[in-house]
């Protein structure tokens, strides 16, 4: 059983400290991201540790020196462990591309928490992530070490990564594609070229082309050389030729600016497209309410409303029906929320809708 995103948080909030968890899944689907914005939320201090980096046990577990008062050797501490008694989120990232022999280092570290005869502060807890699959060069791991783990396959799905870009900023135009293109997010077969060396999209991929294309309004064969670097020749290509085709407005430009100035971009829209538009405008609203001040909650609710209308407007009763749909507390609890309460006038409007169908 595979598991997205709401459901390893509400694992991660439901599992002791003193058990260990291991997500499993493709490279670059956001696993260490996750992981270490999960708990940097919750307050906890992270120590990330790339274990495939590491060329012996002494990287992990620090030098050895002599105990002048003993005359045994000691372990002097390794950079990273805690030495003012607060717990710690170890996460153990790469670990099944660790040596041998820092795997053995490993062992006593998930079983009793201690590393060279010392341990670390009570509530410190130990996360994983591994990459699986016969693409990838691996080491093999011990039963014995991965019997101390609660492993769960990762596999978040679009709308998890749509909510996520929306907040961090990914370029409204990547937004859209994948939201029609669902299969380019993360597809490790889009391109036929089976050299290692050609790209194919994954979810880091779109996150570097969204840092590149967002400083330019417009998109032109001069960027493409550049983009084909990071995505691959034929998600390029077609990303490239929806985005001259689909002039679709950014949530942001409906909701926060001059709805009478986005009109007549909505009017070249199909219904594929205004059905993405129905979902950003949730989704931008789910992940910016936070930071809406009095008066741009006015704007947005005024806008959204001024959208809803709009659908009425022309006609669009089965994607008024679809806007309304997504009105369900498992989806966007802050956007109904909101609606409910900024947008009297287009909540009972929905409410009406949803009586009738």
């Amino acid at each position: 059983m595979t598991i997205n995103s709401k459901q390893l948080t509400f694992i991660l909030d439901n599992t002791p400290a003193s058990q260990n968890i291991m997500l499993v899944g493709k490279h670059g689907i956001g696993k260490s991201r996750i992981l270490e914005d999960y708990f940097a939320g919750k307050g906890a201090k992270v120590v990330t540790l790339f274990l495939g980096q590491m060329a012996d046990p002494g990287d992990l577990i620090g030098l050895p020196e002599k105990n002048e008062k003993t005359g045994k050797t000691d372990f002097m501490l390794p950079y990273w462990f805690p030495t003012d008694g607060e717990p710690v989120v170890l996460f153990l990232d790469e670990l099944n591309r660790a040596r041998p022999e820092v795997l053995q280092t490993i062992m006593d570290l998930t079983l009793n928490r201690k590393l060279a005869g010392k341990t670390l502060p009570e509530g410190s807890r130990i996360i994983s992530a591994v990459n699986n699959g016969n693409e990838y060069q691996l080491t093999d791991l011990d039963p014995a070490l991965v019997s101390r783990f609660n492993i769960y396959e990762f596999a978040p799905s679009v709308e998890d990564w749509l909510k996520w870009a929306e907040t961090s900023g990914i370029d409204s135009r990547i937004l859209n594609f994948i939201s029609e293109n669902p299969e380019f997010l993360d597809s490790a077969d889009i391109d036929t070229d089976h050299d290692n060396l050609e790209r194919t999209p994954d979810r880091r991929s779109w996150e570097r082309a969204s840092n590149i294309i967002k400083n330019f309004p417009e998109l032109g064969e001069l960027h493409k050389p550049i983009i084909t670097g990071i995505l691959g020749n034929r998600t390029t290509s077609i990303f490239f030729r929806f985005v001259m085709e689909h002039d679709v407005p950014s949530a942001q430009e409906i909701l926060c600016g001059n709805f009478s100035s986005v009109t007549e971009r909505l009017k070249k829209l199909n219904a594929p497209n205004l059905s993405q538009v129905n979902s950003s405008l949730f989704r931008f609203i789910e992940s910016k309410l936070a930071e809406f001040n009095d008066g741009d909650k006015k704007t947005v609710a005024e806008n959204l409303g001024k959208y809803y209308a709009y659908l009425g407007d022309s006609g669009n009763r089965e994607l008024q029906s679809h806007f309304a749909s997504l009105c369900r507390a498992e989806y966007f609890p802050e956007t109904l929320y909101f609606i409910s309460t900024e947008a009297k006038t287009l909540y009972e409007n929905l409410m009406q809708l949803v009586m009738e169908l």
